[in-house]
Formats: structure tokens, C-alpha cells, sequence
């Protein structure tokens, strides 16, 4: 059988995978993990059953790297061939290396949406191709898209965003005289939470229903449609803290953007991430079912993408806090002490968990200054 007749083969077999008889398939394996580990991990957040089920952790990266070694790789007019593109996408190579060979692994999708996500054979990079056409990204979130950020799901988004600044203490501690940009801001839900810490707060997002939403919600912090460099406010730059709450995801030009973010950044200045974790171990057990695998979704980094992305773009260094599961984090899941410790060992040796924390340092003099304490800083610029 030919390469091209293979690699066919293999999209066909990856298309099944996410109609019905492959979530059959996957509703089994539930069904033989609950027989092998019984009922004892039923407290624990089915996010984190993986870190605390005896052997999983090995037993998933031995499944990885069988994915790995069994999915073809192609050139990317060989790749062109096997699907079809939408009027808003657009085929892309590897934004982080420029590797043009493709290696498709998984096809997620509900709900009358689907896509592919193929992995770039040098640097490891996981990303949605056919991608989103950057003119058309407003399509994805023109209206609609934040109606759910209130009520029990805004608190846990809160939530979400308080345990993160905690990670990194003492960064965000106290914001008086300090200059915070929240890109991608949505209904304001992080930007209410930064005015509180006495932070000369303003956000930046592509939906205007969001933006009159945040507004209202607002006091002192302000809200703007568009991109940064349309706003005069925000174009001036001169930031101590850029943030990005779960919105690198959904950036289609990563190398611009984070450009973009470090010329706005003041000397000494910070760069807040929280993203899905494309190392996680959560991935490599759920492939196409992962959770990081949503409708508006583009790129998916792990520790090592992310800092090739920084250093790409001018930022000195770059540190990590783990991701243990924000029920657990806050208390509100209870474990005993050895369940705990098992979930935060397994979390640390593999990936750092299914959300990806990120502080990135935009010189030596913001490293001098938050570098101390628990963090530990890779510089970049070696």
C-alpha cells in the first residue's frame, strides 16, 4: 500500500474514532476502569482520577508515545489533500518552528462541531489544522459566546483566578500604582478581582457584548473593544502585568500577539498565562475526549512550546506553578493525606496538570524583582 493510501487510512480511522462507535468504544474503557480500580477514586474529581490511580501516570505515557510512533507524518500539500477547508480557515505549518510536515492525531468534537489537531513532527507542537483565518476570528465570539460567565460559573472562574494568583505570590498581592492589562477580557469576571487588589486595571476583548457586560459589572477597571493597538489607553503601553486567562488557546498568530504583549509591558514588567496543558497526562488518557479540545480552541502548548513562544518574542525568563485540580486547591474536595500526596507527586513528575500556570518575565530587572521565593526562573535568552 502506498504512503498516501496509508496516511487515508489513518484520517479515516481517526474519523471514526468521533462518531458513535467511538465513544462506545471510549464508554468502555470507563466501564473496565471502574472494574479495574473499583469504586474507591469516585470522590476524587474524574480531572484527577489519573494522577492518583495506581500505574496510570506509566500507563499513559507508554500510550503516548505508541500514538506517536504509529501516526504517520506527511508533507503538508499530502495533508492539503485529505481535508476539506471551511471559507474561515486557513492551512497552516508549525507557528513555533515552521515545520510544514503534518502528524494528525486527534479529531475532537460535539455538538455539530468538529476539527483536527495534528502535531508538528520536530519541535512536538500540537495545533488545530485547518486553522481559523485571523479576519475571521471575530466570527467565533461576535455574540453569545459569554452569556454562561455568571451566576455558580462566574464564582468558580473567580475561584479559578485566585487560587492562580496564590501560585504566584507575592505578584499579586498588592496592585496600587501598578498598571494591569487582562487580555481577552470577556464579561470582566478577573479585571473585578484586580480593581479589588488597587490595580489600574483595563481589559481588552473581541466581543462588544462582553465589553458593555464588564463595564456594567465594573467600578474603577475599563473595558474596550478591538485589538490593543486600536485602543489609545491600552496602545500607550507601559504595563506592569499582562494577563491571558485561558485565551492563548484561542490566539491564531501567537508570535505577533506575544510581541505585541512584550512591547506593552513596562521594564520589569510580567506576563500571567493560564492555558490547557497539552503535556498533560489527562491528554494522553483521553486523546480526542480531552477536555482542552473545545469548539473555539487553535493551539495547544506545553512547557516546552511555551517557552520556545517566549523566547521567540523578547521575554527574559519564564516560571511554572503546578495545577492540581481547583476543588482540591480550594478545600472544597476533601483527600486523605496520602491521596493528596500521590495526586501533587504524580501532578510534579509528569506535566504540572491539566491547566498550565505561567509567569513570564519580560527582563532581568522584573526577574531581580519576583524572581525570589518559591519560583523557580528559566531564563530563556541561554
Amino acid at each position: 500500500m502506498c504512503h498516501s493510501q496509508d496516511h487515508v487510512k489513518y484520517a479515516n480511522a481517526h474519523a471514526w474514532s468521533s462518531t458513535r462507535a467511538g465513544r462506545t468504544l471510549r464508554m468502555a474503557r470507563r466501564l473496565l476502569g471502574r472494574l479495574a480500580y473499583g469504586s474507591r477514586y469516585d470522590r476524587i474529581p474524574s480531572s484527577q482520577r489519573v494522577y492518583v490511580r495506581p500505574g496510570e501516570r506509566l500507563i499513559r505515557e507508554a500510550q503516548w508515545r505508541r500514538l506517536i510512533r504509529r501516526a504517520p507524518v506527511m508533507s503538508l500539500a499530502e495533508y492539503q489533500r485529505l481535508r476539506p477547508l471551511k471559507d474561515i480557515e486557513e492551512f497552516l505549518s508549525c507557528m513555533m518552528c515552521g515545520e510544514s510536515r503534518q502528524q494528525p492525531l486527534f479529531e475532537p468534537g460535539a455538538n455539530g462541531w468538529s476539527y483536527h489537531v495534528v502535531r508538528c513532527p520536530a519541535c512536538g507542537f500540537l495545533y488545530r489544522n485547518p486553522g481559523i483565518r485571523p479576519e475571521r476570528l471575530g466570527d467565533l465570539y461576535a455574540s453569545g459566546y459569554n452569556t454562561f460567565l455568571t451566576g455558580r460559573y462566574a464564582a468558580n472562574r473567580q475561584r479559578r483566578y485566585e487560587l492562580t494568583m496564590e501560585a504566584f505570590s507575592p505578584v499579586f498581592d498588592e496592585g496600587k500604582e501598578r498598571r494591569l492589562l487582562d487580555f481577552g477580557s470577556g464579561v470582566g469576571l478577573f479585571l473585578e478581582l484586580a480593581e479589588r487588589r488597587g490595580f489600574d486595571a483595563f481589559g481588552v476583548d473581541l466581543s462588544p457584548e462582553s465589553v458593555v457586560q464588564a463595564n456594567e459589572r465594573l467600578d474603577s477597571a475599563r473595558t474596550f473593544y478591538g485589538a490593543p493597538e486600536d485602543v489609545p489607553e491600552i496602545a500607550a503601553g507601559g504595563f506592569d502585568v499582562i494577563t491571558l486567562w485561558s485565551v492563548l488557546a484561542h490566539l491564531p498568530r501567537p508570535l505577533e500577539d506575544f510581541g505585541r504583549f512584550r512591547s506593552l509591558l513596562a521594564p520589569g514588567g510580567l506576563l500571567l498565562i493560564l492555558t490547557v496543558n497539552a503535556h498533560s497526562t489527562q491528554l494522553k488518557a483521553y486523546g480526542s475526549g480531552w477536555s482542552g479540545f473545545t469548539k473555539n480552541h487553535l493551539m495547544f502548548y506545553s512547557s516546552v512550546t511555551v517557552r520556545t513562544l517566549l523566547r521567540r518574542t523578547g521575554f527574559a525568563g519564564v516560571a511554572f506553578a503546578p495545577h492540581y485540580g481547583d476543588t482540591v486547591e480550594a478545600g472544597t474536595t476533601r483527600l486523605s493525606g496520602p491521596m493528596v500526596s500521590r495526586l501533587r507527586r504524580n501532578v510534579e513528575l509528569s506535566d504540572g496538570g491539566n491547566m498550565m500556570r505561567v509567569l513570564a518575565f519580560a527582563d532581568e530587572e522584573a526577574i531581580g524583582r519576583w524572581g525570589g521565593g518559591p519560583l523557580t526562573v528559566h531564563r530563556l535568552n541561554g
